[in-house]
C-alpha cells in the first residue's frame, strides 16, 4: 500500500474526475478538489459551455466526499498557452490539437504548479490512463483497461516529471464498471452525460470559433492533380485535410465527393480531389513529425514502434527514424522520419502522433 498523498483533484464536474476523487478518498490520501475555469467561460457568448452547472456539480461531488473544494482560474494562462497558440497555428494554415496541448501545458503545467505553490504533491484527474512506478523513481504512462475510453493519446506531449506528479485512479476502470461505482457512492455526477467538447471552447464548432478570431482570407479551390479552378472559400483556417463536408463545392456527375487534401498558403488555394485512395496527398506511409516529446528516456536509434495516428484509431505499426541531429537526452526537441507499414489517411500538419511500444506510451511528435 503506498503512503498517502497530498492531492489535488482536478474535478471538471463529470462523473470521471468524480470517481477519481472517491477512489483516492477510499485510499486515504489527504485530499482536496479545484475546478479550473477557463476563459471561454465567461468571454465567448458563442460557446454553450454549462460552466456554472459544471461548477456546481464539482462543487456537489466534493461535498458528498467531504473534501475542500475551491475555483481556480486560469482564464488568462488558457488565453495566453491555448487559444494564442491554436490561432497563430490556424493562421499559419496548420490544424493544432489544443486538448493534447491544454494537458501540457495547463492541467499538468500551470494547474500543476499552483498544486504545489499550495502544498500538494501531486495532481489527479479522470483520465482513462493508468500510470506505472519503476525502480529508482520513474514512472510510466499505459493505455486505460477501458480501450474505447482511453486518453493516452492526449498526453503523449507530458514529459517525465509531468507524468511523475500526476495520478490517474480511474485508468484500471471500464466505463460501466466507473458510473455504477459512482451510481452506489450516490455521486451527484453518476448519471451525467459525457462532455463532448473541445477543452476550451465547448460545445461550439471550431468554424464558429474561428470565425470569431480571425478575419477572412479568401482564396482559389483547385482541384489537385490538374489545377483547375472549382470555387472559392473563404479562408484556408476553416479547412483540414482530409474534410469531405462544408468544402462549398458539389460533387461531380459521377456523385463522387470532393476531400481536402492540402493547403498553399501562398497563393491562399485549396486543394481538393475525389475521395479516393488515389487522391493526391490524401494518403501516405511516409511522413515528418517535430518537436518530439519523450515521457520516459528519449529514443536516438531507428527501431519499430506502434504510433496512433488520431484520437480513437488503433495503434498502427510504424519504423521510427530520428534526425541525426536529434540531442541526446533531451525530453522535448528533435525531428524523425516516420514510414508507416500501410498508408494513413489525411495526417494534417499540426496534428499530434503519439508513439507506443504496445500498451506503453513513450511520448509523442507534431505533423509537418
Amino acid at each position: 500500500m503506498p503512503p498517502p498523498e497530498k492531492i489535488l483533484v482536478a474535478l471538471s464536474g463529470g462523473v470521471d474526475s468524480s470517481v477519481a476523487a472517491l477512489l483516492l478518498k477510499r485510499a486515504g490520501h489527504d485530499l482536496a478538489a479545484a475546478y479550473m475555469k477557463n476563459w471561454v467561460n465567461e468571454n465567448n457568448p458563442i460557446a454553450d459551455c454549462p460552466w456554472r452547472r459544471d461548477i456546481e456539480d464539482a462543487r456537489a461531488v466534493a461535498d458528498r466526499l467531504g473534501i475542500p473544494f475551491r475555483v481556480v482560474n486560469l482564464m488568462e494562462d488558457y488565453r495566453r498557452r491555448i487559444v494564442a497558440h491554436l490561432l497563430a497555428g490556424y493562421q499559419n494554415g496548420i490544424t493544432p490539437n489544443p486538448d493534447v496541448m491544454c494537458n501540457r501545458e495547463i492541467k499538468f503545467g500551470v494547474f500543476l504548479a499552483w498544486a504545489r505553490a499550495h502544498g500538494f504533491d501531486t495532481v489527479a484527474t479522470g483520465h482513462y490512463a493508468r500510470r506505472l512506478e519503476h525502480p529508482g523513481g520513474a514512472c510510466s504512462i499505459h493505455e486505460g483497461a477501458d480501450k474505447n475510453k482511453d486518453q493516452t493519446y492526449f498526453l503523449a506531449m507530458l514529459d517525465q516529471a509531468q507524468a511523475r506528479a500526476a495520478r490517474f485512479p480511474v485508468g484500471a476502470l471500464t466505463k460501466p464498471e466507473l458510473r455504477r461505482i459512482a451510481a452506489d457512492a450516490g455521486l451527484p455526477t453518476a448519471a451525467k452525460k459525457d462532455s463532448q467538447g473541445i477543452c476550451f471552447i465547448g460545445q461550439v464548432r471550431m468554424q464558429d470559433f474561428l470565425r470569431q478570431h480571425l478575419p477572412d482570407a479568401p482564396g482559389p479551390i483547385l482541384r489537385a492533380h490538374d489545377g483547375r479552378e472549382l470555387g472559392a472559400h473563404r479562408g484556408l483556417h476553416y479547412y483540414t485535410i482530409g474534410q469531405r463536408k462544408g468544402i462549398g463545392i458539389p460533387s461531380n456527375t459521377h456523385r463522387k465527393n470532393y476531400v481536402v487534401v492540402g493547403k498553399r498558403p501562398a497563393d491562399r488555394a485549396l486543394l481538393v480531389a475525389f475521395d479516393t485512395p488515389e487522391a493526391p496527398g490524401l494518403f501516405t506511409r511516409e511522413v515528418r513529425v517535430h518537436s518530439l516529446n519523450w515521457v520516459e528516456t528519449p529514443l536516438l536509434e531507428r527501431r519499430p514502434l506502434e504510433g496512433r495516428v488520431r484520437y480513437r484509431d488503433p495503434r498502427v505499426p510504424l519504423e521510427f527514424i530520428p534526425d541525426e541531429e536529434t540531442p541526446p537526452r533531451a525530453a522535448a526537441a528533435g525531428s524523425a522520419t516516420i514510414r508507416f507499414r500501410e498508408p494513413q489517411r489525411a495526417l494534417a500538419p499540426g496534428q499530434i502522433l503519439a508513439l507506443y511500444d504496445g500498451e506503453r506510451l513513450l511520448g509523442g511528435g507534431i505533423y509537418v
